[in-house]
């Protein structure tokens, strides 16, 4: 039982500090709104002084209309005089303006104040527009700091609280691990035992029903043991491929399983159009047939035929289990683990979720076809990456590149 514990942290540490950091900066969205208005607000007051010290310096000059008028300027800030029809009477002003009507308005970084002048009054101006450049940068990175240290603080403190809390269910795994390893090993043995007594018996006295069920029933178990090992070696063995003979390697199968068969007086065909020779791995290979002709046996109709076949198509070769037996209802469930369709039947539902992880890793193409009452079928289809050799009935070869 292999569980990721680096990779559980990891994906949930992610997903927890995503959660909480999108709760907490939501306080912060609301706190950078509320700076930029509290700065618009300062700029408008900015340029209500700034007008109000060019009005104040235009009414001083009105009492001496024999000086030349100096317009007042400001370092951050520019203003200007237009007539009623917003032609300039004099401006520092170089852009567009926004609008054509009092009030204080925004353009990208540039903030307009626009305030109607008594009429004549003011070098017969009827408009005093001031224009400042506004910029909120201090705020943004004041903002993304805070972020950065609540996701900093939130992502050490949620891969340490996670970390700390999935150590006890690592070591409850490791236990159990090592307990299901041992169990196979103590599994194995009185297996291995049994056969061997079974066979000597057969040699001795002869054959007997009796011991013919027994023998079928340590190989089921036997099937499942392998199942097992498989799933605990899964992610910590690598398999290494190897040339196989699949022709030679479906009647070693088939002998296999003739017993098993025979006890529901089942008969297993084999038609080959072609001899194959593919590369491959053989505890993979195994797994697959041997989970696919266990349960077309388990499945089947006493009195009924399994066939296998196996074709050349197109590029590939077609390797086919038909049975003739209750169906499937779902089909694509049973490649979930732990699914059975039927409850009473042994087995765990690992056998196919196996066979799925197989072909799923390798260039096979799985099929399954079924008739509720009539029978299933499943197709597996290798193709020409994992071909060595085909040989067809006439003799004639060819070489896979």
């Amino acid at each position: 039982m292999i569980v990721d514990e680096q990779g559980f942290v990891r994906k949930y540490t992610l997903i927890y500090t995503f959660i909480i950091s999108f709760i907490l900066l939501s306080p912060l969205y609301l706190y950078v709104d509320y700076r930029m208005n509290l700065q618009e607000i300062k700029k408008e007051m900015e340029l209500k002084s700034i007008q109000s010290h060019i009005i104040n310096a235009m009414d001083t000059f009105g009492n001496h209309p024999d000086e030349t008028f100096s317009f007042p300027s400001f370092t951050n800030s520019k203003s200007a005089l237009y007539k009623r029809n917003f032609a300039p009477v004099y401006t520092q002003i170089s852009s567009e303006l926004p609008a054509f009507t009092t009030g204080y308005f925004k353009d990208n970084s540039k903030r307009y104040l626009i305030t109607l002048l008594p009429f004549n009054k003011y070098f017969f101006a009827s408009y005093l527009v001031s224009e400042s450049e506004i910029s909120f940068t201090q705020i943004f990175l004041e903002a993304s700091f805070i972020a950065f240290g609540i996701i900093l603080l939130i992502l050490l403190l949620s891969f340490y609280i996670l970390k700390s809390f999935s150590r006890p269910f690592k070591r409850v795994n490791e236990k159990l691990d090592d307990f299901i390893k041992e169990s196979m090993h103590e599994i194995n043995t009185p297996l291995s035992i049994i056969n061997v007594n079974v066979d000597l018996f057969d040699e001795i006295y002869g054959k007997n029903k009796y011991f013919n069920r027994i023998k079928s029933a340590t190989k089921l178990l036997a099937t499942i043991y392998n199942d097992m090992d498989y799933l605990i070696k899964q992610n910590r063995v690598v398999y290494e491929d190897e040339i196989i003979n699949l022709n030679t390697y479906l009647q070693e199968r088939i002998v296999y399983f003739e017993l098993i068969a025979q006890l529901k007086n089942i008969s297993i065909s084999l038609e080959s159009s072609v001899n194959v020779t593919i590369n491959f791995n053989t505890t993979k290979l195994q797994r697959l047939i041997d989970n696919t002709l266990s349960n077309a046996i388990k499945y089947s109709h006493k009195n009924s035929l399994v066939e296998i076949s196996l074709e050349e198509i197109d590029d590939g070769i077609e390797l086919v289990f038909k049975d003739y037996g209750q169906g499937i209802k779902n089909p694509q469930k049973i490649l979930e683990r732990y699914y059975r369709e039927d409850s009473y039947n042994s087995g765990f539902g690992i056998g196919m979720c196996i066979v799925k992880s197989i072909v799923d890793e390798a260039d096979i193409e799985l099929s399954i076809e079924s008739i509720l009452g009539e029978g299933s079928s499943f197709s597996y289809t290798f193709g020409p990456s994992m071909i060595i050799k085909k040989t067809n009935q006439d003799g004639e070869s060819h070489l896979q590149s």
